[in-house]
């Protein structure tokens, strides 16, 4: 390339330096530095979804994460930040696509993976939660079964969390972060990860905004009113729920919520947020029209939804997810069932049919209150909730609940401490099915249950979020 020396080449990277620096060792490079520019193929996607490649070096293969890129793409780039073990990088210029990859259809940077085949998409997800378990927990002899691909491959969220923002021409939208950007929202015409009735809520409460003048919150400044739209759907029921989060001040909320029951929704909420950060969760909630509370079908219940409680986003793989936990945990109809982490109960319930008894835990009260009025309106009579932290409980209360015959664990993305995963396995349950969103954080979990004396038996995969680099899975552990 003229203007710049080949200051390395092998494999399928080649280091290029502008000419105003001079190479150190023709044909040997020791270090990759920021601002270097590079040839690279990209051989395979890492957790989070950035592309992996690799330049020699002198001594050693090194690794270079480069955002927007998929196996296969011969790519110039830009790197942006080194460290000693590895580099990240911008992609600059496509030189070859590779072979999976394909024409983008959503105009929103929500699905990241839109780029790469479907089938690639299940491929690389499987590869990810074997190399996890493999790399980070030193983990083998457990089966990893092939994953469950998603019913719908667009349009399959139950809740989108919107921003609002302006245009270049200073107009309000109501989209997504622009990547890279906590302040720049990028418009759209249609979601479509969201359903049709979903975007129409996000169309209207955007139009009435427009017409009442409302201006976006602005990140910078701290000024403005408009923050986020979290449009929230049971896709069994039909009922939809608009929720407006603001700044302190006031508007038209009797307009805002007659275009959403126009236009759709159920219910309508306004949450007032607590303080300059953005947030969609906290804050202060006000109903405007409807119910409180949304209702969705799934694996034969109903559950009541308020508008913070946590509900699996898709709702079609989620009866996937829960029936592979039902066939992992092989009830027999006796056991006592510990649901830990257990949100609003919908794991735990759908197991209390074929239990003896299920107990859920979950630090978030109103959690519980909800898991509490789910199982109540199921007529579910073997099913109690605890609020509290998993830790204590397991440490305090076990020998008043009972000691547990199977324990489900469902924790966030964060993966558990390991002062959580020792009391799980002081309480002895025969059986524990480990409900995972993260494999990188599942790994040294599973590592941890291992060396108390668990064997890790099984692992499914479950696409939950297609065109995004989201994987699930459920882990089955045995007493060794």
């Amino acid at each position: 390339m003229s203007g710049y020396w080949l200051i390395a080449s092998a494999g399928n990277a080649a280091i290029l330096k502008p000419m105003t620096e001079q190479p150190t060792v023709e044909g040997e490079r020791t270090r990759v530095d920021r601002g270097d520019e590079l040839e690279l193929r990209i051989e395979t996607l890492a957790n989070g979804g950035k592309g992996i490649a690799r330049v020699p070096l002198a001594d050693r293969s090194y690794v270079i994460f480069v955002r927007d890129t998929v196996p296969g793409d011969l790519v110039r780039v830009q790197v942006t930040k080194r460290k000693r073990a590895f580099a990240e990088a911008r992609p600059l210029e496509m030189l070859e696509p590779g072979p999976d990859r394909i024409e983008p259809l959503a105009d929103h940077p929500g699905a990241s993976w839109q780029v790469l085949r479907y089938e690639r998409q299940l491929e690389v997800k499987s590869e990810q939660v074997d190399d996890a378990l493999r790399r980070i927990g030193k983990l083998d002899g457990f089966e990893l079964e092939p994953i469950i691909p998603a019913v719908e491959e667009w349009r399959y969220r139950n809740k989108l969390e919107f921003s609002f923002g302006v245009e270049d021409d200073g107009t309000l939208c109501c989209g997504f972060h622009a990547p890279g950007s906590w302040s720049r929202i990028l418009p759209m015409d249609d979601c479509l990860l969201a359903s049709e009735a979903s975007n129409r809520i996000r169309e209207a409460a955007l139009e009435v905004c427009q017409e009442m003048g409302l201006k976006a919150y602005d990140r910078r400044t701290h000024e403005g009113l408009l923050r986020n739209l979290v449009v929230r759907e049971g896709r069994r029921t039909g009922q939809i729920q608009a929720r407006i989060v603001t700044s302190p001040g006031d508007f038209d909320q009797r307009r805002f919520a007659d275009a959403m029951i126009e236009a759709g929704a159920v219910s309508v909420i306004r949450t007032v947020a607590p303080s300059s950060g953005e947030t969609t969760q906290g804050g202060t909630d006000i109903l405007i029209d409807g119910v409180g509370a949304i209702e969705e079908e799934c694996s034969g219940l109903r559950f009541s939804l308020g508008s913070e409680a946590f509900f699996q986003t898709n709702t079609e793989m989620a009866e996937k997810l829960y029936a592979t936990v039902g066939e992992y945990a092989d009830l027999k109809g006796w056991e006592r069932v510990y649901d830990l982490c257990c949100g609003i109960g919908s794991i735990g319930l759908t197991l209390a049919p074929r239990a003896g008894e299920v107990i859920g835990v979950e630090i978030v009260e109103e959690a519980v209150e909800d898991a509490r009025r789910n199982a109540r309106s199921n007529e579910i009579m073997n099913a109690r909730f605890i609020a509290g932290n998993v830790r204590v409980v397991l440490k305090e209360d076990v020998d008043e609940l009972g000691r547990p015959d199977l324990i489900v664990l469902d924790p966030p993305r964060s993966g558990l401490s390991a002062k959580v995963i020792g009391r799980v396995a002081e309480a002895g349950a025969k059986r524990i099915v480990y409900v995972s969103c993260n494999p990188t954080t599942l790994a040294p979990n599973a590592a941890q249950l291992v060396e108390a004396g668990y064997k890790l038996v099984r692992v499914r995969p479950v696409d939950m979020f297609p065109q995004t680099p989201h994987i699930e899975c459920v882990a089955l552990f045995e007493r060794a």
